[in-house]
């Protein structure tokens, strides 16, 4: 499937930026689906064949793109990219937080664009082949990444793709103090474009779905530490 590109659904309300997006991506051999609704993008990103999703935030109607990524991460881990009008240091975090794979700020460059679609599809598939099945049993947390699942005293927990990875990547390092910047390597690539905080907000995250299973420890100053 690597060498072929597959299908990228693009939901956008602004018709030149789809237009513009869809040219570049069908020009590196992708094959594109667009849509101005929320909605018909959830349906055409069921399709088979579909590798990844690029979503506006803005979009009009019954639902914007935090509720599309919201949505789709409840069904699948296809790789999402957003793309907002907003500079905001709280929107980047909220579409973090509900799965988002990149964060990408209008204006932009379509070739840029398309660089973080071959990007994220290189982790994406770079962490399929790394799941072997191997089992990390740390304290009364198991992470299980053949199955990738992650089971607690409580029973198993509901994590996004990117979630897993990091923690799957603690646990492989478990006892080593690791920084921001060799978790952002590690989990999202050497190539990934974006600020260090994005590894607190997934921090954050696990500590709050897994609570005290989750015995991680903050290295100020550096970064953290599995225990």
């Amino acid at each position: 499937m690597e060498n072929e590109p597959g299908t990228v659904v693009v939901i956008e309300d602004d018709g030149h930026i789809a237009d513009l997006v869809s040219m570049y991506l069908r020009r590196d051999g992708f094959r594109v689906v667009t849509t101005d609704r929320g909605s018909v993008g959830l349906e055409r990103a069921a399709q088979s064949g579909v590798r990844l999703v690029i979503v506006d935030v803005g979009l009009p109607g019954e639902m914007d793109g935090f509720e599309v990524c919201r949505r789709l991460r409840r069904r699948n881990d296809l790789p999402i990219i957003m793309l907002t009008a907003r500079d905001d240091e709280m929107d980047r975090i909220l579409g973090l937080e509900l799965g988002a794979d990149d964060y990408v700020t209008k204006p932009f460059s379509a070739r840029e664009l398309v660089a973080r679609v071959h990007a994220v599809l290189r982790r994406s598939s770079a962490t399929a082949r790394a799941d072997e099945l191997q089992v990390h049993e740390i304290g009364t947390l198991t992470v299980d990444t053949g199955r990738r699942e992650v089971r607690t005293p409580r029973g198993t927990v509901a994590l996004t793709t990117r979630e897993f990875d990091l923690l799957s990547y603690m646990a492989a390092n478990r006892g080593l103090a690791l920084s921001r910047r060799q978790l952002l390597d590690g989990v999202w690539g050497e190539g990934w474009y974006g600020d260090e905080r994005t590894v607190d907000v997934h921090v954050r995250q696990l500590r709050k779905k897994l609570g005290d299973a989750f015995s991680l420890t903050t290295l100020w100053g550096v970064g953290y530490r599995l225990d």
